[in-house]
């Protein structure tokens, strides 16, 4: 063949790269050197990690010490189960006056069943049923997601504890001793404390920094920051008509600058009177409109342009 006739010919060809080959080699290359560099790097890390921290100069030795404090539950603590199911404790009330189940057993949590079906995370209901019948029969189970116990398993294990399938028991009041209407979901489930405890998050706040932007106090205890009212807030206090509370709470209480001002004045002087103004929000809000090319004016009664 040609080839075996150029070879007997030739000891040597030599034929130019073509320019995607050099490219490729050019890439290689450069990868080559930031692979050298990244396990470089990674062997210093590793190097540093094995010999301690870095000491300032004059230290012979640095110790850590580390307090573990014990802290009871109080209401405002946030607790969440395994399912997203967090919230925070709203009552803590004494063993009797707790519900009860027919053998006199109080239960230890009540959970609002209004936490289930909007976030439907229904797990946590399985939980419940399938912790009972664990409890009843003396053994644990363990439900992989997607490859757990069905719902069928769980019933027919409510079953063979003697507890009713559907996972529901009688329960009474614990002030009255009275009866409840409806069976109640009843079971054994993992609650874990987190780490949001209300001791730790409780703020207040006179006069303090605001935001250059909207005028508003800033937001949390670091930062000296005001309580957040939120839509869902503000909706609460329209259904009770409190006018008046709302009003100082989104003008002066907030970002009216001259309102503000004068509020401070009246307290000063002793006079109470509540005169508020634009909030610095409304500016903002024709700032942005205009940004987006749109000629927003406000003019007062007699059509003078006010802003």
């Amino acid at each position: 063949t040609l080839l075996r006739k150029l070879a007997a010919n030739y000891e040597h060809v030599e034929i130019d790269p073509s320019p995607i080959r050099i490219k490729i080699m050019g890439i290689i290359d450069d990868y080559r050197n930031k692979f050298v560099e990244a396990r470089t790097d990674r062997n210093r890390s590793f190097d540093r990690a094995g010999s301690g921290e870095d000491l300032d100069a004059g230290i012979v030795k640095s110790v850590k010490v580390y307090i573990a404090e014990k802290k009871k539950l109080s209401v405002g603590d946030k607790m969440a189960g395994r399912h997203g199911n967090k919230g925070v404790i709203s009552r803590i009330v004494a063993e009797e006056d707790m519900p009860f189940l027919p053998d006199g057993t109080p239960v230890d949590i009540v959970l609002n069943p209004l936490g289930v079906p909007s976030r439907m995370n229904v797990g946590q209901v399985l939980e419940t049923h399938l912790g009972w019948a664990c409890k009843h029969l003396g053994m644990h189970a363990a439900t992989p997601i997607f490859d757990g116990i069905s719902e069928q398993q769980i019933r027919d294990m409510l079953t063979e504890a003697g507890l009713p399938d559907d996972g529901k028991t009688v329960l009474y009041d614990g002030r009255t001793g009275d009866r409840f209407e409806q069976r109640v979901v009843v079971g054994t489930i993992y609650m874990l404390k987190l780490h949001h405890l209300v001791s730790e998050k409780i703020h207040a706040r006179a006069v303090g920094p605001y935001s250059l932007v909207t005028q508003q106090p800033l937001g949390g205890k670091a930062q000296y920051g005001g309580q957040r009212f939120g839509e869902m807030e503000v909706w609460a206090l329209e259904a009770y008509g409190a006018a008046h509370a709302l009003q100082e709470i989104l003008t002066v209480k907030s970002d009216d600058i001259a309102g503000r001002t004068r509020m401070y004045e009246a307290i000063v002087k002793g006079t109470n009177v509540l005169d508020s103004g634009c909030p610095e929000s409304f500016n903002v809000l024709i700032k942005e409109l205009q940004g987006l090319g749109l000629n927003f004016q406000v003019k007062n009664e007699d059509g003078e342009s006010i802003l």
